[in-house]
């Protein structure tokens, strides 16, 4: 009786294939429609298929920093920009360093692309610095001549800084007069001492070195010459200054300019940035929330501002070299801070993105910017699909000569697997922004061989097994022991050579090794959720197991050694007893 359940045994293990092939018919169904329930029908085309902008960025030195450009802050580089890109919603930006001193970003199509290309290369060195004196943008005739007592326009867009969000200092719109002296803003202390005269001194303190007086001189008619309508002096005004430096500067909009003392506090202590809509005011506003040592720093800078008279009680937020707000205070402040004023919706996100994501380590001036069109990878695209369909053609006609009316379940997995792949790329862009680009497409391309190779291993075994006198059905379950384990190491090395070169490797050739990798996954699922299950309901068809000539299992064929082991185990005993 133990005999004949042993070789029940299989016939069990053949009975459920069912299961196998409904699952993955649910897993298909559930990602077609997935696929047109996330609205997108097809992948996301990256840069060479879809066309965008290729910005080449280059490294600059500022004096007496020279070693700052090395490979540490050139891969630091790259990750904010990553971060700040991706942070305006733009997929598929490939961001790369390029020999030692370029940064190549490569910008799809997008209704983001543009602010992608204005913020991928600030520097976005943000400074708190009280402010010494403020004009009008343009040059001063005579610096010092007395005040003309008209009022100086808003420096810049208006902010407020508060406690926690609790209190708020009073928007600043005040400036000194045009042409007001600012040596004895330039000679005194950096640091303001409460009540503090505002009345200009003409000559410098007695106490000054000659040196200080020669700094002064010559800030003072950096001032005074310093046109802030023009956006190449707005750029250049603190160019090379130290965070202890006394500097001049522009506000962004041009229509003011400061004298600034060294930096209270950096911008690297902003923990957080976000733009937001006050409902009360009816303004967008920033956000900024300091970290625990930027936030004394910010205590200890507003209760001496709260002390003085204007325009020597406002701090200037200095991003960049220009500055974005001078607000007054009134108070002592501490904790988070408020940027308010003449911002739109996108220009407050923009200056929240580039606050969170953090300073650049270095300078960059755009070496080239260049529009990539689709044309060129739509014919490259189009030649790398007409290299697919030939290859899957002469794949196809290989198997019908070789394996015949195997060759139908090949194509079968071929097409599910085929379907597999391209619900998953269709649902990965939405996901994780996923494009598909030319060496994704050829990483697809060469899945197919290896799609093919765990189908031709298993045909294969079945095969010996047939060789060596077996039917068909004991056939097909021996022969997947032994299959299987060789289409698990080899797809097990592709995996991890495809694991390999997406981590060592950059841009495009990620795209080849990503894809390679997904596919060699979805190899194993199709062999074993579909492959073995159809060649096991095949196996009990008359054509397949009565050998047909066309099935390309006929044992005479395949040189089948006679008589079959089960003729064999009818006449094999020879003994009476035994018999």
């Amino acid at each position: 009786m133990a005999a004949p359940k042993k070789s029940r045994g299989p016939a069990g293990g053949q009975g459920r294939p069912g299961r196998s092939l409904a699952l993955i018919l649910i897993a298909m169904v559930a990602l077609t429609g997935g696929m047109f329930l996330a609205d997108q029908p097809t992948p996301r085309l990256g840069i060479d298929l879809a066309g965008g902008t290729s910005i080449t960025l280059e490294a600059k030195s500022e004096p007496g920093q020279e070693s700052a450009i090395n490979k540490t802050n050139m891969d630091t580089a790259v990750q904010i920009m990553e971060r700040r890109v991706n942070g305006l919603g733009v997929s598929e930006a490939e961001v790369q360093t390029q020999g030692d001193r370029n940064i190549i970003v490569n910008i799809p199509k997008g209704t983001n692309s543009a602010q992608a290309r204005e913020q991928v290369g600030t520097t976005a060195k943000l400074y708190f610095r009280p402010v010494l004196t403020v004009a009008q943008g343009t040059p001063t005739p005579t610096p010092s001549a007395s005040s003309s007592g008209k009022p100086n326009p808003s420096a810049s867009p208006s902010a407020s800084a508060s406690d926690n969000g609790k209190s708020s200092a009073t928007p600043s719109a005040s400036a000194t007069t045009q042409g007001r002296a600012v040596t004895g803003a330039l000679t005194a202390d950096s640091s303001p001492t409460p009540k503090a005269s505002t009345t200009p001194k003409a000559d410098a303190t007695p106490s000054a070195s000659a040196a200080d007086q020669a700094a002064a001189a010559k800030l003072q008619k950096q001032f005074a010459e310093l046109d802030c309508s023009s956006k190449a002096s707005r750029a250049k005004a603190a160019l090379g200054a130290k965070p202890t430096d006394m500097v001049v500067a522009c506000s962004s909009e041009g229509d003011a300019k400061y004298v600034l003392g060294p930096a209270e506090v950096s911008g690297t202590e902003v923990e957080n940035a976000k733009a937001g809509f006050d409902q009360q005011r009816g303004m967008w506003i920033v956000n900024m929330e300091f970290s625990k040592k930027g936030s004394k720093q910010f205590q200890t800078i507003t209760q001496k501002l709260s002390a003085q008279q204007p325009p020597q009680n406002q701090f200037a937020i200095a991003l960049d070299g220009e500055v974005v707000s001078a607000p007054q205070v009134n108070t002592t402040l501490s904790g988070s801070a408020e940027i308010s004023g003449s911002f739109t919706q996108q220009s407050a996100e923009d200056l929240a993105n580039v606050l969170s994501y953090g300073a650049l380590p270095l300078s960059f001036k755009e070496a080239s910017v260049t529009s990539v069109t689709a044309a060129l990878g739509g014919e490259q695209l189009q030649a790398g699909l007409i290299a697919g369909a030939i290859g899957l053609a002469l794949v196809v006609i290989y198997l019908v000569a070789y394996y015949r009316g195997l060759a139908l379940i090949a194509l079968l997995s071929l097409m599910v697997s085929g379907i597999l792949t391209y619900t998953i790329m269709s649902l990965l862009g939405p996901a994780i922004g996923f494009a598909l680009n030319l060496p994704a497409v050829c990483g697809a391309i060469v899945a197919i061989g290896i799609t093919a190779d765990s189908f031709i291993v298993y045909f294969e075994r079945i095969r010996d097994e047939i060789r060596e006198g077996r039917t068909l059905r004991p056939a097909v379950e021996r022969a997947w022991p032994r299959a299987r384990r060789t289409i698990l190491v080899s797809d097990f090395v592709s995996f991890l050579a495809a694991a390999v070169l997406f981590v060592v490797t950059v841009g495009k050739v990620q795209g080849f090794a990503f894809t390679l990798g997904l596919t060699t996954l979805l190899d194993v699922v199709v062999v074993f959720l579909f492959t073995k299950p159809v060649m096991t309901l095949m196996a009990r068809t008359k054509f397949f197991s009565s050998g047909h000539p066309w099935s390309g299992l006929d044992p005479k064929r395949l040189g089948a050694k006679p008589p079959l082991r089960r003729s064999r185990r009818v006449n094999a005993p020879t003994d009476p007893k035994e018999a």
